[in-house]
């Protein structure tokens, strides 16, 4: 499979889908493609794609194995005592209730029911309003289903656990009604939709490890319009901004950006 024909197969997903495997780091992304069309004993990207415009499962599947969704509850907890302890008490402070948040890439949802149980210990859940969006659909369906396994759960605080969750017969743990009340699910590409505004609080973390440098930019510049002035930036633990200062950014704690 020659470079050329994964440079057509690239403009004609991106014809199909509205991805721009582009903006995603080339070999990163070439070596999930090639073993996803080894799984399906498939040759070469234009059989491929022939495929993929056939076959919806198929399609669906893809989809969802390019978005890389890993995810869990309160991941990186030390990240997620800073933002309890030190950045909603800000937010709180600066902005009027309820606080607009905006849990971007959200995966199967961990991320913005973890926000909403932290944001419970300030506020009434009927004041927390989170739109969380993704571009898998697939996905999106698990994160409004709200069921996960113990392996999802196994860093959030026994506390969250007893109130917002309830264990099924089948070892299945439940994200309470009124939690899912307060969050809003939504698909949207971060490459090429509009974006919310006068947001206060943004959440990605652990996905634009995934994007070449110039996408990295334009979602940065995009999230800094995005924010209110003085709103935040939530990042992954392995995503500190070079040069913040150009996006209008400047570090406020490990992780976290205040829009200037």
């Amino acid at each position: 499979m020659s470079l050329y024909d994964y440079e057509w197969f690239k403009s004609g997903f991106l014809s199909m889908s509205g991805i721009d495997l582009n903006s995603y780091k080339e070999g990163q992304m070439k070596r999930r493609i090639n073993n996803f069309l080894k799984k399906h004993q498939v040759d070469d990207y234009n059989t491929f794609l022939s495929l993929l415009r056939q076959d919806t499962e198929i399609h669906d599947s893809f989809i969802t194995y390019l978005t890389i969704n890993v995810s869990e509850f309160y991941r990186n907890p030390l990240q997620w005592q800073t933002l309890e302890k030190d950045i909603i008490p800000l937010l709180l402070k600066r902005f009027p209730k309820p606080l607009r948040i905006w849990s971007a890439a959200c995966s199967t949802g961990d991320e913005p029911y973890s926000l909403a149980m932290v944001l419970s210990d300030f506020l009434p859940l009927s004041q927390v309003q989170i739109l969380a969006t993704d571009m898998d659909a697939e996905v999106l369906a698990k994160a409004k289903a709200g069921c996960y396994t113990g392996q999802s759960i196994k860093g959030l605080p026994q506390r969250y656990r007893d109130k917002f969750l309830e264990k099924d017969e089948h070892g299945i743990y439940r994200v309470s009604d009124k939690l899912k009340s307060c969050i809003s699910f939504k698909q949207h590409n971060l490459l090429k939709d509009g974006y919310p505004q006068r947001v206060h609080l943004i959440v990605c973390r652990n996905v634009m490890i995934y994007f070449t440098e110039e996408a990295k930019e334009r979602i940065y510049r995009r999230f800094s319009d995005s924010l209110c002035k003085q709103g935040i930036l939530f990042v992954g633990s392995t995503e500190q901004i070079i040069g913040a200062k150009k996006y209008n950014f400047q570090g406020i704690q490990s992780f976290f950006y205040e829009k200037q």
